[in-house]
């Protein structure tokens, strides 16, 4: 016989098990935050199914109603049978607030519970724990006069042994599951659901910059208790749990609810990889989705009801990763409070910005006077007129006499990258900047900004600090490999003539080295592109531009807004190129461009007619008419190792003058090349260090037609290098040096040596 308290003891714990209400922790979630002048960055989440972002977090509770039927008003269960006087459960865990002592087999005629061990006489429940003196095991059944487990501490006030298993025929309970549905009566809420970008496409930005989100989740939590391995939509299989085996109870209990319930989305292949560890942060969120399934079930009572069996399994998982997901709980809280006072005060939903922003100190010296072909050599570089001597019909020369000073200057440039369908792009850059590299005092007319001045040294608009808008176009995908781009003012170099290591952000760092010195008449331009993706080793690119130059004055020039002249009636490029990658490391580059050129004052040449980089007449001081030209060019990159690559260029042109006087028709013949090196990672992770040599203006033939920048026949040739130093992820700095031997195509001009230090922001 048991004595009174003992008696109490069941009394309260039968009453429990048939009605009392088990409470389950609330829903965890985990979220993942995965960065040209535009550089890409993706946001990727995952959220819990289901789930609605204004309802609060909070814990949950699932109550189990009493069965409709029972036969024991002790047990609330009907058993078709006797059973027998002793019942032993085995438990080996450690004992949670709720402690479950699960049986998970199928019983014998007489309903046994079978453990490694003596019994003693009073039917003892042994766990490895310490149990209180007597600690009552409850089982849905009428229990014999004595079913007492001894154990050696206090355990909970309900210690409920659950059976986790289909009863016989002979031994299973008549209660109707459907008239005594469990009912949830607390919400469950995940973290909002956040878009998810497709990598290498463009894409909408709803929070905020992919290093902006990696801080917050940063404030709250670590990469490791955060982040979901590789390319896992969510948790797919317990069995992913480094510390859970496949013969422990949860990951049979959540492998049993995952497949009945599909209640965790699988991997992008549809399988379950499970051979890979999971953190038991893992584990709570895989946890959270299936309450949150079931919830929805129970709910919305449209599919199959939730056995008692099941919520039972929940439950005890639910009490086993308490503490993770109440961890979980109070990061996604703070996390989505910083989420939410981004998404207040972000920028755009649609719009990213990025900028980059320069400090030029410059300086230039040749040590002797520098020959220039022009009327005024002590005029300003832009205002200096071209010549000829009517005596001997040769250019006018004169010389510089002065070095130039010493500069300090900057340029800035703002980039709207905007999407509306995630795929899209629409471009907006707005440049300000007030440079004039101190190697321009030493140009003929026509060759301002083309030798020994660093890229990035320049005003940006016409004027110094005067904002002008670089760029305005529109991107967008007509098919998985095809994509078209229009507006008024493309940048040619986006698309075009693009090098591994000629890129002016880290690469070669002239105007002269970025890109080849006989491209494009028109720099930017209006009109529109292909972008042809054949396959992954080949690409073809399309397009036609009319001139549309932001640094060049309307009046005279951006002729494709002009009406008089319009897209296809002034100055335009038709321009193709072919880009064969035999491998990873390697890109060959084909490119043809055919040429409009517009006259300006009855001459042909910079700015705006590339391939002269200097200025023709009709050989005698005459005008010229309207020229056209066909360039072709090719250019490569290599990447020989991992710390060493090779890079070239070689352009031929052709350009055909038309005289407006009675002197025949003619043609110029220009060249240019380069090669060079550089050193990834050179001194540091991240550095780049280039060396080039290139000619950038060889003339072959015509050159009589040449007023400025034929020279008396040399051959201008440059050296190069380059060393980009990070110092952050956002600052850097780049120190240049330059050697220009015989400028201007004077090969008794002195050598001009020149030196930049570049300090880079980025953001």
């Amino acid at each position: 016989m048991v004595n009174n308290s003992t008696s109490v003891k069941a009394f309260w714990l039968c009453f429990l098990i048939s009605g009392a209400s088990v409470p389950l922790g609330s829903i965890a979630a985990i979220a993942q935050v995965q960065d040209n002048s535009t550089p890409e960055v993706g946001l990727e989440a995952s959220a819990v199914l289901g789930a609605t972002a204004d309802v609060a977090l909070a814990a949950a509770s699932i109550e189990i109603p009493q069965s409709a039927e029972t036969n024991s008003a002790e047990t609330n269960s009907a058993v078709d049978r006797a059973l027998p006087e002793t019942d032993a459960a085995w438990v080996n865990r450690a004992l949670p607030k709720q402690d479950i002592v699960a049986v998970d087999r199928a019983l014998p005629k007489q309903d046994i519970a079978t453990v490694d061990r003596t019994l003693p006489e009073t039917d003892a429940a042994w766990v490895n724990r310490a149990l209180p003196k007597q600690d009552i095991v409850a089982v849905d059944r009428a229990l014999p006069k004595q079913d007492i487990a001894t154990v050696d501490r206090a355990l909970p006030k309900q210690d409920i042994a659950t059976v986790d298993r289909a009863l016989p025929e002979t031994d299973k309970a008549t209660e109707n599951l459907a008239a005594t549905a469990p009912q949830i009566t607390q919400a469950i809420r995940p973290l909002p659901p956040q878009e998810l970008e497709i990598a290498n496409t463009p894409a909408s930005q709803n929070v905020a910059e992919a290093s902006k989100i990696a801080d917050i989740s940063s404030d709250s939590s670590t990469a490791e208790d955060l982040s979901i391995q590789e390319d896992a939509a969510q948790v797919t299989s317990v069995s992913q749990l480094s510390d859970v085996r496949p013969t422990d109870w949860a990951f049979q209990a959540l492998q049993s609810l995952v497949e009945r319930y599909g209640c965790i989305a699988g991997y992008p292949d549809g399988t379950f990889r499970g051979n890979r560890a999971m953190t038991r942060y893992e584990f709570a969120a895989g946890l959270n989705a299936c309450l949150d399934q079931i919830t929805k079930q129970i709910s919305g009572s449209t599919g199959n009801l939730v056995t008692r069996e099941d919520l039972a399994s929940l439950q005890r998982l639910q009490e086993e990763f308490a503490a993770e997901l109440a961890t979980l709980r109070g990061r996604v809280d703070a996390l989505e409070a910083r989420t939410s006072e981004l998404e207040a005060n972000q920028f755009s939903t649609t719009t990213k910005l990025n900028a980059f922003a320069w400090f030029n100190l410059t300086g230039a010296f040749a040590g002797k006077r520098v020959r220039v072909e022009a009327t005024n050599a002590k005029a300003a570089p832009l205002d200096r007129v071209p010549g000829r001597d009517p005596v001997t019909n040769r250019p006018i020369v004169q010389k510089v006499d002065d070095d130039p000073e010493i500069t300090f200057s900057q340029l800035i440039w703002l980039t709207l990258t905007t999407s509306f369908t995630g795929k899209d792009q629409l471009i907006t850059q707005l440049a300000v900047g007030n440079g004039n590299s101190p190697a321009n005092q030493y140009t003929s007319p026509g060759l301002f900004n083309t030798f020994g001045t660093p890229f990035l040294d320049q005003t940006a608009g016409g004027n110094p600090n005067e904002v002008i808008l670089r760029e305005l176009s529109y991107r967008f995908p007509v098919s998985n490999s095809l994509q078209v781009v229009i507006g008024p003012r493309i940048n040619f170099y986006r698309y075009f003539d693009n090098n591994k290591f000629n890129f002016f952000v880290d690469g070669a760092s002239s105007f002269n080295s970025n890109n080849s010195p006989l491209l494009t008449a028109t720099r930017r331009g209006a009109g529109a592109l292909a972008l042809w993706d054949i396959s992954r080793r080949l690409k073809l690119r399309l397009g036609y531009l009319g001139e549309s130059t932001e640094f060049l004055p309307t009046s005279v020039f951006n002729s494709a807004s002009n009406p008089s002249q319009g897209l296809f009636g002034g100055t335009n490029t038709s321009t193709a190129e072919l880009t064969f990658s035999p491998s990873d490391r390697a890109n060959l580059r084909f490119l043809y461009s055919r040429s409009n050129i517009q006259q300006i004052g009855g001459l042909i040449g910079s700015p705006n007619a590339k391939p002269i980089n200097a200025l023709a007449d009709d050989g005698f001081g005459g005008r010229l008419g309207n020229a056209t030209a066909n360039t072709f060019s090719f250019n490569f990159d290599w990447s020989v190792s991992r710390r060493f690559g090779l890079f070239g260029r070689y352009g031929y042109a052709e350009t055909n003058i038309f005289p407006k006087t009675n002197r025949p028709d003619g043609k110029i013949e220009t060249q240019s090349y380069q090669l060079g090196f550089a050193l990834p990672d050179f001194l540091k992770k991240g550095a780049q260090f280039t060396l080039s040599f290139l000619v950038p203006f060889d003339v072959t033939g015509g050159r009589r037609f040449l007023v400025s920048g034929g020279g008396n026949g040399g051959k201008q040739y440059e050296i190069e290098a380059t060393y980009y130093l990070p110092l952050t992820d956002h600052i850097s700095i780049v120190p240049a040096f330059y050697a220009i031997a015989n400028p201007n195509n004077f090969d008794n001009n002195p050598t001009i040596f020149v030196g930049n230090l570049r300090t880079q922001f980025s953001f």
